[in-house]
């Protein structure tokens, strides 16, 4: 069975699937829990500054989207950070770390954005012996119309200079938690790694409004009638995350910096995908709050057999996949590929040759009797049958050898060539 044990700057955990900042560690019934399931580390629910617990809301809390089998793909969250003393959740912190001392604890924080509120907070988290915080940057909502959350995140200056306050003034590791609500990731990751942070952690939730209610006419989930944003996370938001976690993945600037991957994680092929962009380790919090703890044990297992079935270490997939992210100019246009359609598993039902018909280039023939081609001097090989076919393998991609003669253009498959050697490019042709 392949080790799965992790050291995520300097922080062990005997694997790498931690618990995010969330609803599911907010106290050490929880927690306890968590690591008994299986869990290799938590990120402990935010914490704020002594004095006054913040008020959360006492009605929904939470807004969903399903897929039509009503599976879970998101959840809209409009819950603020830790509606309990500050005083109960570090006592609570340093009893569960003292014992188990083998599992990650990081505490996630959030105060105002003043040095003395951060040196206040950090003195008192480091007395419960927790293994690093996590500088919650990200919180779209509530927090953040008061001067904090996203209203940091979304602002560079504010990062580098916040993280910069942490690192003077504690001794454990720093983790920035990065908003997904900006234009360019690798901004805030550039100023957190400015500001000496240890690593970066990502996405935070999508600032949302998942659905309206159609008879009173107000967003879900619905309080007296009123709704409002909320953070929006969950299976959806895992191509956002993956993209991002990516960009800071193969940015020169960040490329070093240790990044916790976290967005939509379900299952172990999820956390298998955000290592090999790049991350060391995953956070999962929606699919824990769907399936339970115990969730953990397919991630485990499922990871775990994969790394062996591959001849892999858990470093050995920790971005492997990075190389292989390049931008769209660098893509080989010359590549060919046509559809194929396996006759045997067809079931007849037409999804392809609608999809393809109505929206896209016309290449797929549907004879009398419902027996599905294609038109190889049609097919662009857009792949849009593959998406949309139910049955699994049943369309497939033929790959053209170069020197093959397309039958679309009429032309043989020529060598790899880019955008930017291309002949219609207005760039080269300038050059010239």
């Amino acid at each position: 069975m392949a080790d799965l044990s992790t050291s995520f700057v300097g922080i062990k955990s005997p694997n790498p699937f931690w618990l995010a900042s969330a609803p599911p560690t907010d106290k050490a019934y929880n927690v306890v829990r968590a690591y008994k399931a299986g869990w290799g580390g938590v990120v402990w629910k935010t914490l704020g500054e002594d004095g006054p617990p913040v008020v959360n809301v006492n009605g929904p809390r939470y807004g969903a989207v399903w897929g039509a089998d009503r599976r879970l793909l998101g959840l809209n969250n409009i819950e603020l950070i830790t509606d309990r003393p500050l005083e109960v959740n570090l006592r609570e912190i340093k009893q569960v770390k003292r014992d188990w001392k083998d599992r990650a604890l990081v505490v996630s924080l959030m105060v105002p954005c003043t040095e003395d509120a951060w040196k206040a907070i950090l003195k008192r988290v480091e007395e419960t012996d927790a293994d690093g915080i996590e500088l919650n940057f990200g919180c779209p909502h509530g927090m953040a119309e008061r001067g904090m959350g996203s209203a940091v995140g979304q602002v560079p200056e504010y990062i580098e200079m916040v993280t910069r306050w942490c690192k003077e003034n504690t001794r454990m590791p720093v983790i920035v938690k990065l908003t997904p609500n900006i234009a360019d990731i690798r901004k805030p990751a550039e100023a957190a790694l400015r500001g000496g942070a240890d690593a970066v952690s990502l996405i935070n939730t999508v600032n949302s409004i998942t659905s309206v209610d159609l008879d009173r006419f107000a967003p879900e989930p619905t309080l007296d009638g009123k709704g409002t944003h909320g953070g929006y996370c969950g299976p959806a938001v895992k191509p956002i995350a993956l993209n991002m976690v990516a960009e800071i993945a193969r940015n020169p600037a960040t490329r070093d910096l240790p990044i916790s991957g976290i967005g939509g994680v379900t299952t172990w092929r999820d956390a298998a995908e955000f290592m090999a962009l790049g991350a060391g380790n995953v956070q999962v919090c929606t699919a824990a709050m769907t399936y339970g703890f115990k969730v953990v044990e397919e991630m485990i297992s499922g990871l775990s057999q994969y790394l062996d079935e591959k001849a892999m270490t858990l470093p050995d997939l920790v971005g492997r996949a990075v190389p292989n992210v390049t931008d769209w100019q660098y893509l080989n246009l010359n590549y060919v590929t046509k559809a194929v359609i396996n006759q045997d598993d067809c079931i007849k039902c037409g999804r392809c040759y609608a999809a393809c018909e109505d929206t896209s280039h016309q290449a797929i023939d549907m004879s009398a009797d419902r027996v599905f081609s294609v038109k190889e001097e049609e097919c662009v090989a857009c792949n849009l049958c593959v998406d949309v076919c139910p049955v699994e393998n049943c369309i497939t991609m033929r790959e053209l050898a170069p020197g093959e003669v397309d039958k679309r253009t009429g032309k043989p498959v020529a060598p790899y060539a880019n955008w930017t050697t291309h002949p219609n490019n207005p760039s080269v042709s300038a050059a010239e």
